[in-house]
């Protein structure tokens, strides 16, 4: 069955990187999954309203994301996580983890995470992650708020263009789940964890990786008083 694109909203930025950053959004966030076949590039291209050369070149991008798979004569489909990035994930998957074990890999890996993505993102990373900022307010549900949380570190990760950083990223979205949870289930906490995710994406905007490390740690602190946490 071949996946239906929602439509892409224009802004001032190169055609392809708008493209690029709204297709890998829609993988990130789930909405296209492992396995969903993106229509032929010229009725995508159509659909989209831009040039099959800019469409060519978004694809290019996602392929060396390795976000999708094009195929002579069988067109694209969104990848299965990478093959070690996928057994990373299911040999630290059996694993019973402590909450304050997953804290502590957080507060290792994200700032490492924030540092790459600040040296390593282009144009459609930044797009991607300034999309969903403009998504965020502190007078979202707790549940939506979350999700967008989510959403965010998820695309900082890939910005990050290390699958396996995506892969950790992940598991410690899952084993932290209910400290975040805790961290947005009031106006204040939404507002200081949107505050944290400004810094840090300004950080990453100009390519300032230490400050982008700096401004991650911040946040994670933050995170942590807001929901009562320790290591």
């Amino acid at each position: 069955m071949t996946a239906s694109i929602p439509p892409l909203r224009r802004r001032v930025h190169s055609v392809s990187s708008e493209v690029a950053a709204h297709l890998e959004g829609l993988i990130t966030s789930g909405e296209l999954r492992a396995g969903d076949r993106l229509p032929p590039e010229r009725e995508l291209a159509a659909n989209m309203n831009v040039s099959r050369s800019s469409l060519r070149q978004a694809m290019f991008e996602l392929e060396s994301k390795k976000l999708i798979e094009r195929r002579q004569g069988r067109g694209s489909t969104v990848t299965e996580p990478g093959r070690h990035a996928g057994s990373l994930a299911e040999g630290l998957g059996g694993v019973e983890t402590e909450l304050g074990y997953a804290l502590e890999l957080r507060d290792l890996v994200e700032p490492r995470i924030a540092q790459l993505a600040a040296l390593r993102a282009v144009e459609s990373n930044l797009l991607s992650l300034d999309e969903v900022l403009t998504r965020c307010n502190e007078s979202l549900s707790p549940a939506e708020s979350l999700r967008l949380d989510i959403e965010f570190h998820t695309l900082l990760a890939h910005a990050a263009q290390n699958p396996l950083l995506v892969t950790l990223c992940t598991m410690t979205t899952e084993w932290t789940r209910r400290t975040r949870t805790l961290s947005h289930r009031s106006r204040h906490g939404r507002r200081l964890s949107l505050a944290g995710h400004h810094r840090i994406y300004e950080a990453v905007a100009v390519h300032d990786g230490a400050g982008a490390a700096a401004a991650m740690e911040q946040h994670l602190r933050e995170v942590r008083e807001i929901s009562g946490s320790r290591r």
